[in-house]
């Protein structure tokens, strides 16, 4: 193979997330009060459920799984948004993006499939109760687990060194707040043919293959719930997947409409606004759901901080 004549660009330029200096004092108060809110939330989950052993079972340990995800989801792009804020040149490195855009998609490849293995514990729980224990075995949970980290790394690993193989020679522009597989693709002056193929197999086997079994499991489950002859018991019932549901109709709409689509149909305005639900909004609000809606989380998280016992918020 020749060697290419293009001279590969070193830095890029983020275009940031608005075009209003004026007001940019207040968009880094409100961001970090969001990445501070998202931090602070997941960890709290996690802190609550390792160090309380009734929610030593597999439903939680997906949870803590992904309230990980989620603080690695919005740490790799919100770290270094907030830093662009306060400077006047918004420049990241050639290997700065591609380590942003490795971690980025090595979270949300890991969320799209744990939002699976979650729904296949609703349904395990619901549809074989008797059999939960055998099936979601502590051993089973932990192989299922590593299976989902395995599988979001070598995708976003795919990605990544597909990336690596591009020709930038500019312009230089990243029209994005961080660097997404999309924005990226939009300044190369090589093939991305490529890139586009395997994007569109992430978007079959990833996206729309989970989302089809997390259908499917719902679909066993609400099957389930109606067949239920007490208001009371399917109330119970549903309220023990509910959450989980917020969050997979959240997470999805967006991630859909950002990947399945051709490169040439990227609409900068429109993509901005999506990117701040799935990279800064879902990882802010997923510890409020899961808390809000769960009374052993709120009784383990008031034997971390005893004084929210005096809050509203945690009332039962």
């Amino acid at each position: 193979m020749e060697p290419s004549n293009h001279t590969r660009v070193t830095d890029s330029i983020m275009q940031g997330l608005f075009d209003h200096p004026q007001n940019q004092g207040l968009i880094f108060g409100l961001f970090l009060c969001l990445y501070m809110t998202a931090i602070m939330g997941n960890s709290l989950i996690i802190v609550a459920i390792v160090l309380n052993p009734p929610l030593h079972t597999p439903m939680y340990f997906f949870i803590a799984n992904l309230a990980l995800v989620d603080i690695l989801c919005t740490s790799s792009v919100l770290l270094k948004m907030l830093e662009n804020l306060v400077q006047e040149e918004k420049i990241i490195s050639f290997g700065g993006c591609m380590a942003q855009l490795f971690v980025f998609t090595l979270s949300s490849g890991t969320e799209l499939v744990r939002l699976a293995a979650m729904s296949y514990d609703r349904y395990v729980a619901i549809c074989h109760r008797l059999h939960y224990v055998n099936l979601l075995s502590k051993e089973i949970c932990i192989s299922l687990a590593a299976a989902v980290w395995a599988v979001g790394t070598i995708n976003s690993l795919v990605h990544t060194l597909l990336m690596l193989h591009l020709d930038f020679c500019g312009p230089n522009l990243i029209q994005h707040f961080f660097c997404e597989i999309p924005p990226v693709l939009a300044l190369s002056c090589s093939s991305t043919y490529l890139n586009e193929i395997m994007i569109f197999m992430a978007d079959i086997f990833l996206a729309m293959g989970n989302f089809l079994l997390t259908t499917m499991s719902y679909s066993f489950i609400i099957i389930a719930i109606l067949k239920i002859r007490s208001s009371k018991g399917k109330q119970r019932a549903f309220s023990t997947c509910s959450s989980h549901m917020l969050v997979v109709i959240l997470y999805y709409s967006t991630i859909i409409y950002t990947y399945i689509r051709p490169t040439s149909s990227y609409s900068l305005d429109k993509d901005k606004m999506v990117a701040i639900i799935y990279t800064v909004v879902t990882p802010t609000l997923n510890p409020l759901i899961y808390s809000l809606r769960n009374n052993e989380v709120k009784v383990a998280i008031r034997k971390i901080l005893p004084f929210t016992t005096k809050l509203q918020f945690f009332q039962e």
